[in-house]
């Protein structure tokens, strides 16, 4: 079995940082994605960037000049970096690793972080 484990959420003011990190444990080969997704309260979940395994990163708009996503492959672990924070990234964090293999013949299944929170006040 595959588990993602977020960590790195936390309370920071208005203008601060903080740094996300997703492990993906279990027997793993590949992942083709990962991504990040955050869903305020009463809101829909809503992809903030994902990341390719070749380094390919893609960030919605809100977050551009701000965040940065990486992954460290041979660690099966994804970043996000936040800079420059606003209330309105308040927010439950969660990671998303996509087709991942679990051998060469496999085929790919998707998984979830249960989520970090992330609050950032005025």
């Amino acid at each position: 079995q595959v588990q993602l484990v977020e960590s790195g959420g936390g309370l920071v003011q208005a203008g601060g940082s903080l740094r996300l990190s997703c492990a993906a444990s279990g027997t793993i080969f590949s992942i083709d994605y990962m991504a990040w997704y955050r869903q305020a309260p009463g809101k829909q979940r809503d992809l903030v960037a994902h990341i390719t395994s070749g380094g390919f990163t893609n960030y919605t708009d809100s977050v551009k000049g701000r965040f940065t996503i990486s992954r460290d492959n041979a660690k099966n672990t994804a970043y996000l970096q936040m800079n420059s924070l606003k209330p309105e990234d308040t927010a439950v964090y969660f990671c998303n690793a996509v087709r991942v293999r679990r051998s060469k013949w496999s085929t790919g299944m998707d998984y979830w972080g249960k989520g970090t929170l992330v609050t950032v006040s005025s």
